[in-house]
């Protein structure tokens, strides 16, 4: 199997300013899945009871002069770790600024080498600045690359994270949200989601001693969504959401507030919004970033970035 492309400056700006140190706070170790046509970060999507995180790319997007080839339709992943991968790409941005060369390019491709003291080549992800006279060298070591059956099995999971909830709602502002879930982690430990067709979003934490909540209404709703009944306006938010629930117009989940709170890292990658649903039957709590492109309202569609929080308890839904 071969891979190596060019690392294209936007390519640069939207690693090391944004999607690696979001990935980073997701755990230390990810997957990197290249195919013909796209590049992904993944993590948890081969097991693990975590937060599974998928960022997609349209190759174009990352690269140039993108050359891929193997024996299982052009699909190549392996294991690597994340701060590794960014102090390399660091250390690159940094030579490629001292060589003071306007010519200068980052490639990156896959090789196999002999790390000293050990008799057996091992693989790695080679980070190359390329200038006029002189060009330098970095290592990442990285997992054996998967074969064919795991790499079926991880694109198997990465269509079946791609399934939406029925029900959406977008929460604008991700600094509120954040605050907001950091208040509630000095109450407990587990949360309470519940998201209606209305466009309401509650989040309540209970303990023995206190309940403490807060909820968002009235929020865009993409996918099934209907009218408020008349009069809920006068009821108390748990009631609310309770009615929503008994007739079929709204879910609930138990999740983690670490795990959510997990999540929201991903503002580091500064998404313009954030959509919240429910999966069928509660098998999990999916957040899906928005980007635009630069200057626009218009939804970035060559950028994914998506989160799938396991839950606690079934909870309550359709």
């Amino acid at each position: 199997m071969k891979f190596k492309a060019f690392l294209t400056q936007d390519g640069v700006n939207l690693l090391d300013k944004r999607f690696l140190p979001a990935l980073d706070k997701h755990g230390r170790i990810c997957h990197v899945y290249l195919t013909p046509d796209h590049a992904m970060f993944l993590h948890n999507l081969l097991g693990g009871d975590g937060v599974q995180s998928v960022a997609q790319f349209n190759k174009d997007v990352l690269f140039r002069d993108y050359r891929i080839s193997s024996q299982n339709a052009g699909r190549i992943a392996f294991a690597v770790d994340v701060a590794l991968l960014h102090r390399a790409l660091r250390s690159a941005l940094t030579i490629q600024a001292q060589a003071r060369d306007d010519t200068a390019a980052i490639q990156i491709k896959l090789v196999k080498k002999l790390p000293a003291g050990s008799r057996d080549p091992a693989p790695f992800l080679t980070f190359e600045t390329k200038g006029r006279v002189s060009a330098v060298v970095q290592d990442v070591p990285i997992s054996k690359p998967l074969p064919r059956d795991d790499v079926q099995q991880l694109q198997s999971a990465l269509e079946a994270a791609q399934d939406l909830p029925q029900t959406l709602v977008q929460v604008q502002d991700l600094a509120q949200l954040q605050s907001l879930v950091d208040r509630l982690r000095n109450v407990g430990d587990l949360l309470t989601v519940a998201i209606t067709q209305y466009g309401d979003l509650h989040l309540q934490v209970s303990t023995s001693l206190i309940t403490v909540g807060s909820e968002f209404r009235r929020l865009r709703v993409l996918g099934v969504r209907a009218d408020p009944p008349i009069g809920d306006r006068t009821l108390s938010a748990p009631t609310r959401t309770e009615m929503a629930i008994q007739k079929g117009e709204g879910a609930s989940v138990q999740v983690s507030l670490k795990h959510l709170a997990k999540s929201l890292q991903c503002h580091l990658a500064k998404p313009d919004s954030a959509f919240y649903g429910i999966a069928p039957q509660g098998a999990c709590l999916t957040v899906i970033f928005q980007f635009f492109v630069p200057g626009t309202r218009l939804t970035d569609k060559s950028i994914s970035f998506y989160c799938r929080l396991p839950v606690l308890d079934p909870g309550s839904g359709p």
